[in-house]
């Protein structure tokens, strides 16, 4: 049998994200709100101290919820950015809508999104993009829900991509597809990784 014959199929690597997206969503939901946000204060230190963020204008960010690395302070600290939130179209994409505050509405997944009266933004403009992901490896792939919506987006962003997530969830390799994109760089508390390049 050759290496072809070996690969794992499709299905097998979906039911092997399953299986991880449950222990570590199970495990992240576990943590302590004191380690949520002794965490997620150190990773908006080290991206206000990072110079590609203070130089960014337009950036991508999410609305934390399941115990996800919380940025949301930094709409306020920073109101000279352009902030833009994604927000989850009847098409199953994600749309990407300038951030205003008291303009936001649940979804029923549970996080917060724009209003769709909120402008829209192209996704060529955003010269930062702020990925939430359950983890990351070191070549950049992404763990996430499921639903495939940051894969779709990711390969129309033009500006520099950043995973966000906790240290414990950065691991060697993750499964993945070839409908699965990458991030450059990938940020925990403990600091940055630039994603390694391969396949």
């Amino acid at each position: 049998m050759n290496e072809r014959d070996e690969s794992p199929s499709p299905e097998s690597i979906r039911g092997m994200k399953r299986a991880l997206r449950a222990r570590w969503l199970a495990d992240r939901e576990a943590l302590p709100p004191e380690i949520v946000a002794a965490a997620s204060a150190a990773v908006r230190a080290h991206l206000e101290a990072w110079p590609p963020f203070a130089q960014a204008h337009t950036v991508l960010t999410y609305m934390a919820f399941r115990n996800e690395i919380d940025l949301t302070p930094l709409l306020d600290r920073h109101p000279t950015k352009r902030w833009v939130l994604p927000r989850i179209a009847p098409s199953r994409e994600l749309s990407l809508h300038r951030y205003q505050p008291g303009a936001l509405e649940r979804h029923p997944y549970g996080m917060l999104e724009p209003t769709p009266e909120c402008p829209e933004v192209a996704p060529e403009a955003i010269e930062l993009a702020l990925i939430p992901g359950v983890a990351f490896d070191r070549r950049g792939f992404r763990l996430g829900y499921g639903g495939g919506y940051f894969d779709r987006l990711l390969p129309r962003l033009r500006g520099i991509t950043v995973g966000v997530t906790y240290a414990r969830f950065v691991v060697d390799a993750l499964p993945h597809t070839a409908q699965d994109s990458r991030v450059q760089w990938i940020l925990t508390e403990a600091g940055w990784l630039r994603a390694e390049d391969g396949s």
